[in-house]
């Protein structure tokens, strides 16, 4: 499993070039673009979101789009358009800047629910639909939304059944007083231009095909599915997580495992990503916020019994 500490450890050390401080967000997106998710990261603006997923498209030496949200925004303006070409005389398809393998979908909920829609079917189908022909989207293909969670006035919030389409939900958070400094000092010259790609086509090819080899012990899968059911199990939780979100977080600890250098799943593994793969997968009373979701997830975490390791 070497290559795949190596793919981790390249993709940190680069985009850390340009983000201070940011190893472990850095980690999870990494984590979600191996195990073929998308990532919802909601921070107020500046905290350098666009930077992050610019500079990591560039570290994976991939095609890179980015939508600005707006609620004037329509569905064909993402997924592309048929137009009658006056030389040829028929029509032709102009591809929406979905036909990308790294888009990042800028605030997310200012555009209506049909565009959001739009979004998240090529998310779930890898795929578009336009005037009844379906079109396969550019492999891989990951979408990083990013979501102000502040300002709510002329938004329109994803719905539940939206949210759990997305792999994790993250936040960066403030950087610390001399992370700031070092940030600003960065910032004097644009420090995307000191990003050179680091992995190469079969490098990437590799790591995508064989993520696929880590394994899980039974009693380890009954620790997984065992917190999965805390959360439909609790009084002040309305909605527990569904099936979709075991498979994330099953997925979310093969790659964890392999980047660590294990081809296996340990408890440890579902531990600790629990709360970013099951943070936006449940409705409680009293949780507003990605903080709150992410203690309320470790909280749940705590109260199931470990599996013993085999002697």
């Amino acid at each position: 499993m070497r290559r795949f500490t190596d793919f981790k450890e390249k993709i940190v050390e680069n985009v850390s070039k340009v983000i201070v401080g940011k190893e472990r967000e850095i980690e999870l997106i990494t984590i979600s673009f191996l195990s073929g998710g998308h990532v919802l990261l909601e921070d107020i603006p500046g905290m350098g979101k666009t930077m992050l997923i610019k500079a990591f498209s560039k570290t994976l030496n991939l095609p890179f789009n980015r939508i600005q949200f707006t609620p004037d925004l329509l569905p064909s303006d993402i997924t592309g358009i048929n137009f009658y070409n006056q030389k040829s005389g028929d029509f032709q398809f102009r591809e929406g800047p979905l036909f990308s393998n790294i888009v990042l979908t800028d605030e997310i909920n200012r555009a209506t629910p049909r565009t959001q829609s739009a979004l998240l079917e090529a998310m779930e189908e890898k795929q578009i639909t336009a005037d009844g022909v379906t079109r396969k989207l550019n492999m891989p293909f990951m979408v990083l939304a990013t979501q102000n969670p502040v300002e709510s006035y002329g938004t329109f919030p994803l719905p539940e059944a939206q949210l759990d389409r997305f792999f994790m939900r993250i936040k960066l958070g403030y950087p610390t007083k001399e992370e700031e400094k070092l940030i600003i000092r960065k910032n004097i010259k644009n420090p995307l231009d000191n990003i050179e790609p680091v992995v190469d086509k079969e490098e990437l090819d590799y790591v995508l095909s064989n993520i696929s080899k880590v394994t899980i012990e039974e009693d380890v899968m009954d620790y997984l599915v065992n917190i999965v059911n805390e959360t439909r199990n609790k009084d002040n939780i309305q909605l527990g997580v569904s099936p979709r979100g075991s498979i994330a977080l099953f997925k979310a600890c093969q790659a964890y495992a392999a980047i660590n250098g294990r081809d296996y799943i340990i408890p440890e593994d579902i531990k600790f990503m629990a709360p970013y793969v099951l943070n936006h997968r449940i409705i409680a009373s009293g949780i507003s916020n990605i903080e709150d979701s992410i203690e309320l997830i470790k909280e749940l975490v705590e109260l199931v019994e470990v599996p013993l390791e085999k002697m």
